[in-house]
């Protein structure tokens, strides 16, 4: 799968099928996140759970809580995040930097600024098939000089995860998933493949363009949209200004997804037992009870 900025003809071109603003709400110890993916228009998008935008200043964050059953990837935009879990793992990434993390069976962790001022970055979640769900826990962490690049005809791209441009990310992604972060110079055009059947939406992040056709309105910053089916998205950057937007792609599970606040299961059943091992510390939340962040 490689992709081309110059003039290509897609057999099925994605088009936005739907366009959501996300607005700014107050979420976990005060933070503020744009939330685009698990809202009501969008709950999910098989396999994306959730998008978040935020912006934190201290002494606001995200302090200690569990997850079990799905990964979270952490892209930092701007400022630094320090992480930390119960199994004494802990680390901070800073402007460009990306932490892939597996939560599995279960992790607890929080999530908090590093520095000072206004702390800003991408936090999406994607769910993990049913066999993939108790798996243990594991990170993939890169600094933004690691991210894989690549840049052609006043298009440029950091390759979180997948291929463009003929250049692959060293990231393994458990759900088949595609991730990156464009930026377009006023006056170019962009043709990215992406996997047939796979789901897919945009995220801009800063400017406008047009995207999926050329008759298309231009969508601005902030804006998620849903695409469509088809082999590959097209966009086209007429203002005169940059246009930055993240590109999420993945294979859907076709799976039961039952969702109780951090925990992501397939029934019932399983999200109680999930909330009963970590009250009770057993099955992957041993830890739980006697760790707190500091």
């Amino acid at each position: 799968m490689s992709s081309s900025s110059s003039s290509v003809s897609f057999q099925t071109p994605r088009k936005v099928v739907k366009k959501v603003l996300s607005l700014s709400q107050s979420e976990a110890d005060g933070a503020t996140v744009r939330r685009s993916i698990g809202r009501h228009e969008v709950p999910n998008l098989d396999p994306f759970l959730l998008l978040d935008e935020f912006s934190v200043s201290k002494p606001a964050g995200f302090p200690d809580h569990p997850h079990r059953g799905f990964e979270t990837v952490t892209y930092m935009l701007d400022g630094a995040f320090t992480h930390q879990d119960f199994s004494g793992r802990k680390g901070t990434i800073r402007t460009g930097d990306v932490q892939w993390m597996t939560a599995g069976r279960g992790i607890v962790h929080s999530e908090m600024p590093a520095s000072d001022g206004v702390q800003k970055g991408l936090q999406l979640w994607i769910n993990l098939a049913s066999k993939d769900k108790m798996i243990k826990p594991r990170y993939q962490e890169l600094e933004s000089k690691d991210i894989s690049q690549a840049e052609k005809d006043g298009v440029k791209v950091r390759i979180i995860a997948g291929e463009a441009f003929g250049v692959r990310s060293p990231v393994y992604t458990r759900t088949p998933t595609m991730y990156m972060d464009f930026t377009m110079q006023p006056g170019s055009q962009l043709h990215q493949p992406i996997p047939k059947g796979w789901n897919a939406f945009v995220y801009i992040i800063k400017g406008e363009g047009v995207f999926g056709r050329e008759a298309a309105a231009p969508a601005s910053a902030h804006h998620c949209l849903v695409l469509g089916t088809g082999d590959g998205l097209s966009v086209w950057n007429r203002s005169g200004a940059r246009l930055r937007f993240m590109l999420a792609a993945g294979q859907p599970l076709n799976e039961l997804v039952v969702q109780q606040g951090p925990f992501v299961m397939n029934s019932r059943a399983q999200i109680q037992k999930a909330m009963e091992d970590y009250y009770y510390g057993r099955n992957g939340f041993e830890k739980a009870s006697q760790w707190s962040s500091t």
